[in-house]
Order: structure tokens, then sequence, then C-alpha cells
């Protein structure tokens, strides 16, 4: 409802990795395991104070049943957290690394303000030093 948040692993060797950013009114969660109920495997950890709505499988079920507008509502929520995560994973593939920021800047200008840039990093597959690199790059050409 209210506040940024990320959700990340951690991998091997103890390097975390955010898989998802949010901020409000956006869901966060690991939706692997909230889809097929088994163990999460992502964390979800709040980058600002903030204030959360939290549901169980069963309650969101449940009123899901009893109110079509609802389900469609999670229906919708779930095609379009499909719809970025395809996105993003064709951007990763096929965009440069700098390309992948700018991108992020343009989207979502409010997030980059608001998010530290090691998570902003993290998310874009690069470490907090190579993002300096960029936004020094970036900011010499303007």
């Amino acid at each position: 409802m209210k506040g940024s948040f990320r959700s990340y692993f951690v991998d091997n060797e103890g390097k975390e990795h955010t898989v998802q950013i949010a901020i409000e009114d956006w869901f966060v969660s690991d939706f692997y395991s909230y889809i097929t109920q088994t163990p999460a495997t992502l964390f979800v950890e709040a980058l600002e104070d903030s204030t959360i709505f939290q549901m169980t499988y069963d309650d969101i079920e449940g009123l899901c049943k009893e109110i079509h507008g609802l389900s469609e509502y999670f229906r919708i929520t779930t095609e379009r957290a499909f719809a970025f995560s395809r996105k993003r994973a064709l951007s990763n593939l096929s965009m440069t690394a700098e390309e992948r920021y700018l991108e992020i800047l343009e989207r979502y200008p409010n997030i980059v303000k608001r998010v530290p840039q090691k998570v902003i990093a993290s998310y874009l597959g690069f470490t907090p030093e190579f993002l300096s690199k960029i936004r020094k790059k970036l900011s010499s050409k303007t």
C-alpha cells in the first residue's frame, strides 16, 4: 500500500540477485511459490518505511470464488506480471547494459529516484560500480 520493495534470491556464493522491484499498489511476491503452493525461494525486503496488505492463498482463492470482479482483477494482474517478466527476459538478452538502464529510467523514473542504486544495478544484472560508470558516461553526454 505504501513504500518500495524488492524480491531477490541468494545464489550459492551468497550474492543477492534482485528479481522484482515494486512500489505502491504493485504486488510483490514469489509468484511461482504462490501459484504452485511450494516453499518460497525468493526473499522480499522493504526498501522504505512501508505499509503492506497481506493475504493468504486460501483467503484470495475464497474471495475470488465469491467475487467475480476480484477473480478477473487477479487474472489480469497475473497476466501483466507474466508479460513484464517476459519483456524483462528479452531485454536482458537483446539490449546492452546501458540500454537496459535507459529503459528503466524512462519507464520508471520514480523508482530510480527512490530505490538504492545497488538494487537497481542488481535488478539490471550488473554491479553498482558498473552502474556508476554508465551513469557517469551518460552525464558526460548531456
